[in-house]
């Protein structure tokens, strides 16, 4: 579709790894998630192709004709649920910085540390400098921690074209629309799940800014509904191939 945002195409594997999250236990018949895939027009052969694949990486676990997720995979869709539902507090007006005070020579290791920043909604000021609005928790894994210092302050510069340099809410706001309008005129499940994989990605680069800061109105918790939406209405169609009383 033309626009800010790309919609990525329907795989075998997303389908998967999406009805296998969406159970309680994240545990399936091999049958069951062949008759749901194939329901959403995926051929049987790529669906086998998709396992195969999944549990040659670690991402499925598979016995006697089922499989599961693994425990890897498990927490990560832990993490990206806490993502999309995070916690705030009320903002006293304070920014969080974080510095990079210890460097490192292994560009992996740098790529993995911006990264990690980037994921915890920090914007770069200047190079080993980010921060945001100290209205969220900021959690980081021993070993990267360490290599931080970290300060609270307030900006010389106001804090809503700080926050629109760094974040650029407006733009994130507009993509939210695009794939709001996207969702709701789908016209079948199979692109719903399409636009749903691009809203996830959406969501997860939610800078999460204080009301204050955000223009309006603001998209964020509409988009969140409509995901909520949509995966409930997966978790349907997962349930009715996917229980035991149907495997």
């Amino acid at each position: 579709m033309a626009g800010r945002v790309e919609i990525p195409k329907l795989t075998a594997r997303s389908v998967i790894l999406s009805a296998l999250l969406g159970l309680d236990a994240p545990d399936a018949s091999i049958n069951g998630l062949l008759a749901m895939a194939t329901e959403l027009g995926l051929r049987e052969s790529t669906v086998r192709v998709a396992l195969t694949r999944l549990v040659a990486a670690g991402d499925l676990e598979r016995t006697d004709g089922r499989c599961r997720l693994s425990p890897r995979l498990v927490e990560r869709q832990r993490r990206q649920d806490r993502a999309l539902h995070p916690a705030r507090r009320d903002w006293d007006g304070n920014w969080d910085l974080a510095v990079v005070t210890i460097g490192s020579e292994s560009s992996t290791d740098r790529a993995l540390l911006r990264d990690t920043l980037q994921k915890a909604r920090l914007g770069e000021l200047r190079e080993g400098v980010w921060a945001r609005p100290a209205n969220v928790d900021l959690e980081f894994p021993p070993e990267l921690r360490r290599r931080l210092s970290f300060f609270r302050a307030v900006p010389e510069e106001a804090s809503t074209e700080l926050a629109s340099r760094l974040f650029a809410p407006s733009t994130w706001a507009a993509s939210a629309v695009e794939l709001l309008d996207a969702l709701h005129t789908a016209p079948a499940l199979a692109d719903r799940f399409e636009v749903a994989a691009a809203i996830v990605r959406h969501i997860l680069g939610d800078p999460l800014l204080p009301g204050e800061l955000l223009p309006e109105p603001w998209p964020g918790d509409r988009l969140r509904e409509g995901y909520e939406g949509f995966r409930n209405e997966l978790t349907g169609v997962a349930a009715r191939h996917l229980t035991p009383d149907s495997a």
